[in-house]
């Protein structure tokens, strides 16, 4: 045991991740793949077989993970991969730049604010925004993904807001395509609280809009004007460091499941 931390469970955590690798594991493949010493292994994997998570199927030459590994995601809500790509790169924007970085995804007819930086900020607007639903048509994060996605989905999405009307709907057009060509985001100037603002852009993969980032900041900091130049450029590049992230994680799963592909042809 080093200080507060349970060196067995640790390793029994490393031993399902191994196991979870592949369909069928050898007593061998796991001292290879953990270092682990032999004897250590057969205690832990006994264990954790009398609890129901590991099998032993000597006739596959291996153990193997049970079903009631199922159980131990059941009560966990995931965020989207965009989300865990963003955590560190937002942080360090907030601590380069002091101000709160949010990243939001689309919900039905809104977009929903899934991170924020406000408790790594001391200047930000607001106190918490997570969870926070937001307007498609008038914040910030929501014209972002709206002005970006593909057209046919701009369409949906204008159809369920019940923008139908043939001026509203060509006024939000032409919005939106304002939006495009700046390449950010405004929230309207009629939106609360009016004290501050929001410039975003989208994290894009492909033609896709995986979610949209935003730094928030009080109007009597900057003008727009100095704030798009001060903040749009860094908010590019954070945009783009969340969409590699993104691709990196999604490459990362590709591999697992050849890995364990490749395990079930051989066995």
């Amino acid at each position: 045991m080093s200080g507060q931390t349970v060196e067995s469970v640790l390793r029994a955590f490393d031993i399902l991740r191994e196991l979870n690798r592949s369909r069928v594991t050898s007593l061998k493949d796991l001292h290879a793949a953990t270092g682990l010493p032999k004897a250590t292994l057969v205690r832990l994997l006994k264990t954790l077989g009398e609890a129901g998570y590991v099998t032993n199927d000597r006739r596959q030459g291996g153990y193997q993970v049970t079903s009631n590994v199922k159980a131990l995601s059941c009560g966990y809500h995931r965020d989207p991969l965009v989300i865990e790509a963003a955590r560190p790169w937002s942080i360090e924007f907030t601590r380069k730049y002091q101000w709160p970085i949010a990243v939001a995804t689309l919900e039905e007819r809104n977009v929903i604010v899934r991170f924020s930086t406000i408790i790594d900020s001391p200047n930000s607007p607001f106190h918490g925004t997570i969870n926070l639903r937001l307007d498609l048509l008038t914040r910030a994060l929501g014209r972002a993904y709206l002005a970006f996605c593909p057209i046919a989905e701009r369409e949906m999405l204008l159809d369920l807001l019940d923008i139908h009307e043939r001026v509203e709907r060509q006024d939000a057009l032409d919005m939106l395509g304002r939006v495009r060509r700046a390449g950010f985001s405004l929230r309207d100037l009629m939106s609360e609280p009016r004290s501050s603002n929001t410039i975003a852009m989208p994290v894009m993969l492909d033609d896709k809009v995986l979610a949209t980032v935003g730094v928030t900041y009080f109007n009597s900091a900057f003008s727009v004007e100095q704030a798009v130049a001060k903040f749009c450029e860094p908010l590019h590049e954070l945009s783009l460091r969340i969409a590699s992230g993104c691709e990196q994680f999604q490459a990362d799963v590709a591999d697992t499941c050849r890995v364990r592909s490749h395990h079930q042809i051989a066995t």
